[in-house]
C-alpha cells in the first residue's frame, strides 16, 4: 500500500494532467486546416526541443488533436529542418532533437558547454554494455563467462549509475541472481530506435569493440575452458 504522502502526490499529478487537458485546446476546430496543422507542428517541436529525453508518441498525443497524424507532423518538421544544423531523429521509440554529425567537429572546437547524453566509456565498458545489449537479460556471472575474465561489480555499477543498465528479472539459475538489461537511455545515447538496430558482428569487429571470441555464448566459453583443463 502506498504511503499517504505518495498517494496525495499521485492524485495531485493526475489532477494537474486533467486540468492541463481541459485548458489546452488540442483539436483547434476553430482554426482553418492549414493554421491548425501549423500550430500542431509548433507544439510538437516545442515539446521535443524542451525534453531532455526522447519524446514518445503517447506524450506528443497530449498536445495535438485526436485525429492528427504525429508521423506526418514529424515528417513535415524534418523537411523544414533539412537545411538546419540539427534534426529530429527517431531514437528509443521516440523523437529527439540532435545536432547533425557533420557539425560535431565545429562544436568540439568551440569548447562550448553542451548537453551530454552519454558518459565517456572505456573500451571494456563499451564492450560489456554492448554484450548486455545482445544477450539480455544476462547475469554478471554469464558476462564473466562470455569475456573469459571477471566483469567486476564496479563496472556494472558504473554502467548502472550512468543510466545505461537496469536490473532485469531474476535468473532461473541457482541463487536466482538478478540479471541486467539495457535502458531507453542506452538506446537514445547510441542513436538506436529499438534493440533491433544494434550493429551486427562485422560492424563491431571493424570498430575494434568486440571479437567473435568475446561474443561467444557462455556455454561455448565454458566448453572451451573445460577442454583446456582436460589438456
Amino acid at each position: 500500500m502506498a504511503a499517504p504522502g505518495t498517494a496525495r502526490m499521485e492524485n495531485r499529478k493526475r489532477q494537474q494532467r486533467a486540468d492541463s487537458e481541459v485548458l489546452l485546446d488540442r483539436d483547434l476546430e476553430d482554426l482553418p486546416p492549414d493554421l491548425r496543422w501549423r500550430e500542431w507542428m509548433m507544439r510538437v517541436e516545442a515539446v521535443i526541443f524542451a525534453s531532455r529525453e526522447p519524446v514518445s508518441r503517447e506524450v506528443l498525443a497530449r498536445v495535438v488533436g485526436k485525429d492528427c497524424s504525429i508521423d506526418l507532423l514529424v515528417d513535415d518538421l524534418r523537411e523544414e529542418l533539412r537545411n538546419r544544423p540539427y534534426d529530429i531523429v527517431s531514437v528509443a521509440s521516440g523523437w529527439q532533437h540532435r545536432t547533425r554529425l557533420v557539425y560535431g567537429q565545429a562544436i568540439r572546437a568551440s569548447a562550448a558547454p553542451t548537453r551530454h547524453i552519454s558518459a565517456s566509456l572505456s573500451d571494456h565498458e563499451a564492450a560489456v554494455l554492448m554484450t548486455v545489449g545482445y544477450f539480455q537479460p544476462v547475469t554478471r556471472t554469464e558476462l564473466t563467462k562470455i569475456f573469459g575474465k571477471e566483469v567486476s561489480r564496479d563496472t556494472m555499477a558504473g554502467l548502472r549509475e550512468a543510466g545505461f543498465l537496469a536490473s532485469g528479472p531474476r535468473s532461473p539459475t541457482p541463487g536466482a541472481p538478478y540479471t541486467f538489461v539495457t535502458t531507453p537511455h542506452f538506446l537514445a545515447s547510441f542513436g538506436f530506435d529499438t534493440l533491433r538496430d544494434l550493429p551486427n558482428m562485422e560492424m563491431l569487429e571493424d570498430a575494434g569493440l568486440l571479437s567473435r571470441h568475446d561474443m561467444a555464448q557462455p556455454d561455448e566459453v565454458e566448453d572451451s575452458t573445460s577442454d583446456e583443463m582436460e589438456e
